[in-house]
């Protein structure tokens, strides 16, 4: 079930100057809700973050910031989480003739009272990969 499907701002450090701070299109899901019927999920919070243009920040650089704010705003047990960043497809060169494809990234992290440090970006494998596909067809994610 989808619980949140906006864009998402988080705070940085440094009071006043705001470091850090920025915008990311958010996507958390709870398997739980689904009422599936046998498996239960070691994870079932899935959070699904990308970069909108709108931010100067990047996820990837505040991924440990990021999922401590999500997991405190939204009440997740980090235990139960999966987070993962997306890429869309995109193009480049003189005349866009260069494509990166699409891409989803889990995020490890280590967690020290309830902050998020050391993360570790993964690949995920197929299954996986076709369920995130799923979920975000399903809900009718925006482009980016």
């Amino acid at each position: 079930m989808l619980i949140y499907n906006d864009i998402y701002t988080w705070e940085g450090w440094g009071g006043r100057l705001r470091l850090a701070s920025g915008l990311c299109r958010l996507w958390i899901f709870d398997r739980q809700i689904e009422g599936a019927k046998g498996i239960k999920h070691l994870k079932p919070v899935i959070v699904i973050a990308t970069d909108v243009p709108e931010s100067k920040m990047s996820i990837k650089s505040c991924a440990g910031n990021i999922a401590t704010k999500i997991t405190d705003t939204f009440k997740i047990d980090p235990q139960r989480m999966m987070y993962l960043e997306y890429y869309p497809a995109t193009t480049y060169g003189k005349e866009d003739q260069y494509e990166i494809v699409e891409k989803y990234e889990l995020v490890e992290f280590a967690w020290h009272d309830g902050k998020a440090i050391h993360p570790k970006w993964r690949t995920i494998s197929p299954p996986m990969l076709d369920i995130l596909k799923e979920l975000r067809k399903e809900k009718g994610s925006p482009a980016y």
